[in-house]
């Protein structure tokens, strides 16, 4: 796309009421767009629109009329989560109309250099450290996007000695052209949203579209261990800063010595240490030091650690920051001791790959409560954790005989399967009754759900507070 003040005068159709769809209406209407919003909910069910209206935005509710999309639309904007298989998408499509993501919109607006940070896993959990790290660093960061302030909105308020941190999924990575982060980080690559992107390498090229634009002086931080991350190296353009736990890097990079050796070592008296541009190795901090328990967030950890001294940071100013961050709501979150038993709010593990590394990071017999919307997985991928880490499962929602299925070929002789109830509060309330039930003391009871929420719940958000508030009411 163009930057937004060229659509003056002309029509924009923006997909979607949700934060991000009100704020690039507003922004391109700002500019002079002549925007019509769209979006399948009824009126009633989208308190946004009288808003728009009031700034003379048009908006169009409950459901897509067959000439939203004609020949004079110059530019669809889409909310991330809509499909191309949504028909205005196709239509736009077929009529050579450029599809955007709101970051793609973002991106003309700010005079801020951008951190970019995607992975299947630990998105917000890294995006959310990096801003703490560059702030205790006395930079300027403003966490954006997916976690913090729409994204037009700080791209607009950002100033030249700002920095944008920003947590992108595929989704809106998927709907960018020009978008091109000064710091891109990639955390990790496993299978997931396959309903949406209908093969692993739409997926992963979604993915790498944040470095498609990079030149050479901006800055790729990639996960050296994971190895669809580490097929990308040769195509990168921008310098790369790699990150590893079982490799002592001799390139500037950020690494563990001594390096790990398994998948369940605990890490335990290693330092991580900086490598900088001239060979000069920074020890940064002992992971016996990091509050937040597992393997995978020590990876998020030296990734932080990565986007903040490419962004400037001097390495000495993130030791307070990595000793103090106790992480995000929903992963891997301690919730309460109640009666011996320790209870974990996990909501955000909306994959398998998630699920396993929550396992992996809990030390102690644990009962599993997973399930949710059916993406066609089989569910495989949990069984060695299932049989290593897990005394008893309890799953619900679309998914539940799937897990089941996966939870009796692991061999947990018990296995518990919950039916819908009257509303997805109560049955995700009985989930844990059944779970509480199951356990000992010592024991933990872990919400892990590996599948996203949608079946029950508006977002995993949802779904991880009523858990919250459920085990508060035990």
């Amino acid at each position: 796309m163009n930057h937004p003040e060229d659509y003056r005068g002309r029509q924009v159709v923006v997909l979607g009421l949700a934060k991000s769809g009100v704020q690039v209406a507003k922004t391109l209407h700002q500019y002079g767009a002549m925007v019509t919003v769209n979006d399948k909910k009824t009126r009633e069910e989208s308190p946004e629109a009288s808003e728009l209206e009031a700034l003379g935005i048009s908006v169009v509710c409950g459901g897509h009329p067959e000439g939203l999309i004609h020949p004079e639309v110059k530019l669809l904007v889409k909310n991330p989560g809509i499909p191309y298989s949504a028909p205005p998408v196709v239509r736009a499509l077929e009529l050579g109309i450029e599809v955007v993501t709101e970051v793609e919109v973002a991106y003309y607006l700010t005079a801020a250099p951008i951190i970019g940070i995607t992975g299947s896993n630990g998105k917000t959990t890294t995006t959310t450290w990096i801003g703490e790290m560059l702030a205790a660093a006395g930079m300027k960061p403003i966490v954006a996007g997916n976690i913090g302030t729409p994204l037009c909105a700080a791209a607009e308020s950002a100033k030249p000695d700002d920095c944008l941190v920003v947590e992108l999924s595929s989704f809106q990575l998927k709907g960018t052209e020009a978008f091109r982060p000064a710091i891109a980080v990639l955390l990790n690559v496993a299978e997931t949203h396959l309903d949406y992107h209908g093969t692993m390498e739409d997926y992963i090229t979604s993915k790498s579209k944040l470095f498609a634009n990079q030149k050479a002086e901006d800055t790729a931080v990639i996960n050296w261990d994971d190895p669809v991350c580490r097929q990308l190296v040769p195509y990168l353009k921008a310098r790369l800063l790699p990150f590893s736990l079982t490799e002592e890097l001799t390139v500037p990079g950020v690494f563990v010595r001594p390096s790990y050796v398994s998948e369940g070592d605990d890490g335990l008296g290693r330092s991580i240490i900086y490598r900088d541009e001239d060979g000069i190795e920074h020890s940064i901090i002992n992971v016996s030091e990091l509050m937040l328990p597992g393997r995978f967030n020590i990876g998020n950890a030296m990734a932080a650690i990565a986007a903040s001294v490419a962004a400037g940071a001097d390495p000495a100013a993130l030791i307070e920051p990595l000793r103090t961050f106790r992480g995000v709501e929903h992963r891997l979150e301690f919730v309460a001791n109640k009666s011996g038993i320790s209870y974990y709010n996990n909501s955000k593990a909306t994959n398998s790959k998630a699920t396993v590394t929550a396992l992996n990071a809990l030390h102690g017999p644990i009962v599993l409560i997973a399930g949710g919307l059916d993406r066609g997985s089989d569910y495989m991928e949990l069984l060695p954790a299932l049989q290593n880490k897990v005394k008893a499962v309890v799953a619900l929602g679309q998914t539940r005989e799937k897990i089941g299925r996966v939870a009796d070929l692991a061999g947990l002789a018990k296995v518990v399967l919950v039916d819908n109830e009257d509303s997805a509060a109560n049955t995700l309330r009985t989930a844990l009754h059944q779970a509480a039930g199951l356990a000992e003391e010592g024991d933990i009871v872990l919400l892990s759900p590996a599948c996203a929420s949608w079946d029950m719940f508006s977002s995993y958000e949802e779904r991880g507070r009523i858990f919250k508030e459920a085990v508060h009411t035990l």
